[in-house]
Formats: C-alpha cells, sequence, structure tokens
C-alpha cells in the first residue's frame, strides 16, 4: 500500500531568509493561504522570538488557517517555546519545531557545549514544548556532517522525551543522495523506538543535491519532505517542494507514495511567492520555468505534435498552466508553423504554405521568435503593407516636480498627422510615457514584460527596451533603442502600435475575403 509523504513548507521561515526586506504581515499571509489552498500540510509561519513582525504574522496566520497545520520555529530556550506557543495559541492545531545543532563542529565552535551537555538541553526543550502540544519537531540541525552514532542516540533520547516528528538537516547542503539516503537507512536500522516518529528531511541546495538527497531519502523511509516554494532560502536556497511533489507524482511507479498536494494549484501558488517575494523565477527553473514547457527544436515539435508524451513527462495542465504554445523560432519545422496557423483558424487552402514558411525562415534568422501577429503579417499581408509604419515618435518631454510626479508629453505622427497628449505618474517616467502614448493610439493593453538591457558608458552608452504587451488575448512584442532611456521605450512602445494596426488590417481584410 503507497504511503503518504507529509509535505512541510518553510517559505515564510527558512525562504524569507534569503530576501532582501522582510514581508509584512499581510503578505505573509497571502502566501500562508495559497499554501493551504495547495493543500501543504504543515506551515512553519515563522520564528516568534525574532522579533515582533515575526511574532505578529504567526499569530495572524495561526488565526486565519484552518485545513493546514501551523508551525513555529524555536531554539532550545525555554522563552523560545513560551512565546512560539504563545504566538500559535489561536491555532486549531499547531506544531512547536525545536533545533539544536549535532555535529562536532556546530557542537563544539558554535555552541562551545560537549555533546552530553546538547542532548540534555534537547530532552529538556522537548518536555516543556509537550506542556502546549503533543506535535513536536525536533531537528539535529547539520546532521549532515554528524557522526552517526551521535545521531542516532540523541534520536533515540528525544522521541523517548516525547518528539513525535525528527527532523534530519543537510543544513550545508553537503551530501549527496547516496549518501544522505543511507544516513536514513541507518537511523531506521539502529534507533529501536524509530517506528514511534515522522522522519523528516531538510536539505539545502549548495551543491544542487536538495531535491536529489530528499527523494533519496523517500526511498530511505523519510516520510516527511521539507522546502520552500521555487526552492527559495539562503545561500543556493532550499528544496523545491514543487520539484519533489511532480517527482513523486510521476514516478509513483517507482517510489510508490503520494501527496495530498492540489497539483493545479502549483503554478498559481508559485507565482504568487515569486511576486510577493519578488525574486524571479529563472526560466530554466524545473516545473514552473517559464521554458519548462517550451519546444523549439523542430524535431522536438514534430514529435510533440505527433504525440506529447514524445517529449512531456508532465503536462502544464498538470499544475494549473494553460497549454503552452510552441516557441517558433528558425529551428521550427514547416509541421510546427502549419499547425499554429490551423490553431489560430487558419485553414490550408488559404495560404501557400510554402512561400510562408521560406517567409518564416528568412525573419526567424533575423529577430528569433517568432509571434502569431507576424505569421499573419507574412502568409496574408499585402507588399504594401509588409513594411509601411503610420506610426512615428515626433517628440517627448518629461517634467518632474518635488513631490516625486511626473508629467510625460508626446507628440506622435500618425499617419502624417500630429497628436499630441500628456499624462502624470506618481510611479516613475516610463509609466507617464506609457499612459501618454496609450491615449495616442486608444488601443487598450497591458505589459506583460519589460527588459532594459544597456552597452557602452558615458557618451557611448545605448539602452535598449524590449516590451511584450498583451492586446486582445495576443502577444505582440516591440524594440527600442536610444541613448536616452526614455525615447527606447517610447520607441519600443511605437513598434508595438504599428504590429497592432498592421494585425488589424490583415484581420479585417480577411474578414472581407470570407464574406
Amino acid at each position: 500500500m503507497k504511503e503518504r509523504i507529509i509535505i512541510f513548507d518553510t517559505t515564510l521561515r527558512d525562504g524569507e531568509q534569503a530576501l532582501q526586506s522582510s514581508l509584512t504581515v499581510k503578505e505573509k499571509l497571502k502566501i500562508a493561504l495559497s499554501l493551504e489552498k495547495m493543500g501543504v500540510d504543515v506551515i512553519e509561519a515563522g520564528f516568534p522570538i525574532s522579533s515582533p513582525g515575526d511574532y505578529e504574522s504567526v499569530k495572524s496566520i495561526s488565526s486565519v488557517i484552518k485545513s493546514s497545520r501551523v508551525c513555529s520555529l524555536s531554539r532550545c530556550l525555554d522563552q523560545d517555546i513560551d512565546i512560539a506557543a504563545e504566538a500559535m495559541s489561536t491555532a486549531e492545531k499547531f506544531r512547536i519545531h525545536l533545533f539544536l545543532g549535532t555535529s562536532k563542529l556546530h557542537v563544539e565552535s558554535k555552541l562551545r557545549k560537549n555533546f552530553k551537555e546538547i542532548m540534555n538541553m534537547a530532552v529538556k526543550s522537548i518536555k516543556r514544548a509537550t506542556q502546549y502540544t503533543d506535535d513536536i519537531e525536533f531537528s539535529c540541525e547539520d546532521a549532515g556532517r554528524t557522526s552517526m552514532d551521535h545521531l542516532c542516540l540523541i534520536v533515540e533520547q528525544v522521541i523517548k522525551a516525547g518528539a513525535t516528528t525528527i527532523n534530519i538537516p543537510d543544513t550545508v547542503g553537503y551530501t549527496v543522495p547516496q549518501e544522505f539516503g543511507n544516513i536514513i537507512h541507518l537511523l531506521f536500522n539502529k534507533v529501536p523506538n524509530i517506528d514511534l516518529a515522522v522522519i523528516s528531511v531538510h536539505c539545502h541546495n549548495d551543491l544542487g543535491m536538495a531535491v536529489g538527497n530528499s527523494i533519496s531519502a523517500i526511498q530511505s523511509g523519510a516520510r516527511q519532505i521539507e522546502g520552500t516554494i521555487n526552492g527559495i532560502g539562503e545561500r543556493a536556497g532550499n528544496t523545491a517542494l514543487e520539484e519533489v511533489v511532480m517527482t513523486i507524482e510521476t514516478r509513483k511507479d517507482l517510489l510508490k507514495v503520494f501527496t495530498n498536494v492540489n497539483l493545479k494549484e502549483i503554478y498559481s501558488t508559485s507565482r504568487i511567492v515569486s511576486k510577493i517575494c519578488r525574486m524571479d523565477i529563472a526560466s530554466n527553473k524545473a516545473i514552473v520555468g517559464n521554458n519548462a514547457f517550451a519546444h523549439s527544436s523542430g524535431i522536438h515539435q514534430d514529435g510533440i505534435l505527433k504525440n506529447r508524451k514524445n517529449y512531456e513527462i508532465i503536462s502544464p495542465e498538470s499544475i494549473g498552466l494553460k497549454k503552452v504554445p510552441f516557441n517558433l523560432t528558425s529551428r521550427s519545422g514547416r509541421a510546427a508553423v502549419k499547425h499554429r496557423m490551423n490553431e489560430m483558424g487558419y485553414k490550408e487552402h488559404e495560404y501557400d504554405i510554402n512561400k510562408l514558411y521560406d517567409a518564416f525562415l528568412h525573419l526567424a534568422d533575423k529577430q528569433g521568435k517568432i509571434f502569431d501577429y507576424e505569421l499573419e503579417k507574412l502568409a496574408f499581408c499585402d507588399d504594401q503593407y509588409k513594411n509601411l509604419d503610420i506610426f512615428f515618435l515626433k517628440s517627448l518631454h518629461i517634467q518632474s516636480d518635488i513631490n516625486g510626479s511626473y508629467t510625460a508629453i508626446i507628440i506622435v505622427l500618425c499617419d502624417s498627422k500630429e497628436i499630441k497628449k500628456s499624462a502624470n505618474s506618481c510611479y516613475d517616467p516610463i509609466d507617464a510615457v506609457y499612459q501618454a502614448l496609450q491615449k495616442i493610439v486608444q488601443y487598450t493593453f497591458s505589459v506583460k514584460k519589460f527588459y532594459l538591457s544597456s552597452t557602452g558608458l558615458g557618451k557611448a552608452l545605448i539602452s535598449q527596451v524590449d516590451i511584450i504587451v498583451d492586446y486582445n488575448g495576443r502577444f505582440f512584442q516591440g524594440q527600442g533603442t536610444s541613448r536616452d532611456l526614455l525615447i527606447a521605450s517610447a520607441n519600443a512602445f511605437i513598434s508595438i502600435f504599428n504590429s497592432i494596426w498592421c494585425s488589424n488590417q490583415v484581420i479585417n481584410k480577411l474578414k472581407i475575403l470570407k464574406k
């Protein structure tokens, strides 16, 4: 029979330690509610003794969370334990998480004690914590570098004292999967009362082994995995919970375990954490990165069209993500271009696939990724429209005041006619430019990506702005370069407006032809 893996999330505690500034109570509460919706079993809400803000966060989360178990971190000190229990007093169910260094390095150089004193501290603290709850977790900090004799001894004693979960952390990401799995295996073989507690692991990613070590631990008998959303955390981060959960789901034939996580909430939770923590997700990040389900190779795209399982072991829909369209680049084959045209609603007899594909390759070689509107332009646009722009930036002026407000005054040539508009922004001058341009063209769109890069120094400095916008559910890209960042931004938007205008001409023409 398959056994359940308990998912312990420490995004709000260990994960927050990697951030440049602390999260507000409101921000932490939003993340906690998202974790609860995702089906996380245990939410480590914070370290209450560390600051008044952390105390308030734990207290607020404890009063709201219902289906997940709230947990607080505590050192093996009486005041820590009392404050942790007090902060969670309104929770329906809560856990106190005690930790103490057990490796020779930590015991002697950090704690300046001997191992017997450490063991006595742990036992005493656990007994105090049992006055508040019967759910006690004890972490053997730096377990990956603790001698097996000492590790087995302290695990046995803390279980006797009342600990119900024993956490074996690879605190500095030192071990490799076979080694770490063997530590868990030896604990099960050498600790006589090991069956009275859940064995948990908390791995760090200093050598890129966090997820691998966690999976190895599951194979050796661990039944709780600790980690964070997107793998955020100190130094190189923690075990990425979304990767562990999807590994368990995808390789259930091998691992023979399961979780209670709602898989369809993974993507949205990942994005919420990324946004609130102001930490971008790498494009090549497993499971939730922008490229996780992207296919650019023509051979891969052809294989996917025939059967998605040829090159996808996970479907984007399984984590709550909509079907991801192909990246159409110079590496894409004729089949992928034809397939995308079909998805847009165009029949093969309505265009010449040979001419389209030749033109597509020519453009893709120059600019890389090709968007839907560009395919339409290549397939249907008359020569008179292909290189025709009707919007041109004539002038741009920015005014600012001492209150931090900006006013953009812009003149755009639209089909040879001057249009002048102004707009204010209390955020930044680029936003003022954006608002003024929207007034001029009257296209309603939202910015999905704004990327700034620059080359050179001083007088040789050149700014390049790349923008992607969503207009009526379709993506348009634009690029602008200039010595002036604001002019580069305005020209990138102007480029998009010209593409939208041309796309609208093509769509209107096709509507007339179909009538």
